[in-house]
């Protein structure tokens, strides 16, 4: 949209706040032109004047409101009453509904007063919420867009570096292909304190860069720190089934259903894992028996590939296992 179309959006807007008497529809329409120029100033100026004349109307009309003009317009008036936390939270959910939109440029998002109130756990939630819908954001186009919450990440993790928030904040990052700042973010926790949390974080981005020794280790890591983790146990053993070592695997699940016997993905990465190393026909069907209690098709269906690669298996029960991933 060209600025003389931004412009008149603006104009629009006010006569629909003072003359229409609709500021929700107002609201509406400057949406709009920050969504077609993110960073422009004009339309929150905009907003700030609609929040600053019909406040109570707003508030009415925008409570429980749950449209992407409504959210978005939310975090600028909780930036402008110092709310920073629901700010950021706020713009982080409008991002991961549309996150094709640069809607971090706008200016008050790299205010220095915003910046440097806004607290690590808030920005940390923000993060995830952008990435709700699994976008693809590995590209240049998205990097540019992310350019902002960038700025951020670096500015908030130097002032606060909660380990824990740092490494969730790692995972936007690491989603743009921005891996020097999801390491970056994990050497910061590191220096305040060693926990669980940022070793997984260093193991996905290592792993998201294709280094699966590296990536390995650093599950180990997070095993020393938190040793009765069933979780953590399936992720190094899946990494090693990857490294094609499923003796590793098989061990791995065996110490994960130590502490969690009765969890079905373990049970069933057991199955697999060991109906690939010795060919065992009663894992194979095992599998077959637990793969409906798996919500992750994805993850079903790869333990399946895993299992039917095993040596002298049964053509039929191979058939039948390819059959339930099929369905």
């Amino acid at each position: 949209m060209s600025n003389q179309s931004v412009a008149a959006g603006i104009g629009l807007a006010r006569v629909m706040a003072h003359c229409g008497g609709d500021p929700v529809r107002a609201v509406e329409l400057l949406v709009g032109a920050v969504a077609s120029a993110p960073s422009a100033p004009e339309p929150y100026a905009a907003l700030a004047e609609l929040w600053h004349d019909r406040r109570p109307e707003l508030e009415k009309g925008l409570e429980g409101a749950g449209s992407l003009s409504a959210v978005l317009a939310q975090s600028y008036f909780f930036f402008l009453r110092g709310e920073m936390d629901d700010a950021v939270m706020s713009l982080g959910s409008v991002t991961g509904a549309r996150p094709d939109v640069a809607w971090g440029g706008a200016p008050w998002f790299g205010d220095p007063g915003f910046l440097g109130a806004v607290s690590a756990e808030a920005l940390a939630e923000a993060c995830l919420r952008t990435l709700d819908h699994g976008p693809d954001l590995d590209g240049d186009e998205a990097r540019e867009r992310f350019a902002p919450w960038f700025h951020a990440l670096e500015v908030v993790s130097t002032r606060s570096p909660v380990p824990e928030s740092l490494a969730a904040m790692a995972r936007l990052p690491r989603a743009c292909g921005r891996y020097d700042l999801a390491f970056a973010l994990c050497d910061r926790a590191d220096a305040v304190e060693r926990v669980m949390w940022t070793a997984v974080a260093r193991a996905v981005t290592w792993r998201a860069t294709g280094d699966l020794d590296r990536a390995a280790a650093a599950f180990e890591d997070a095993l020393i720190l938190d040793p009765a983790n069933w979780s953590l146990h399936l992720d190094l053993a899946d990494l090693r089934a990857e490294q094609g070592d499923f003796a590793a695997a098989v061990s791995l699940v065996g110490q994960g259903l130590d502490h969690e016997p009765h969890e079905p993905s373990l049970r069933a990465a057991s199955a697999a894992y060991r109906a690939r190393l010795t060919g065992s026909s009663d894992e194979l069907t095992a599998l077959i028996t637990l793969a409906p209690q798996l919500v992750d098709t994805t993850y079903r269906n790869l333990l399946i590939d895993h299992a039917c690669a095993g040596p002298g298996l049964p053509p039929d029960l191979v058939a039948g296992a390819r059959r339930v991933r099929a369905g």
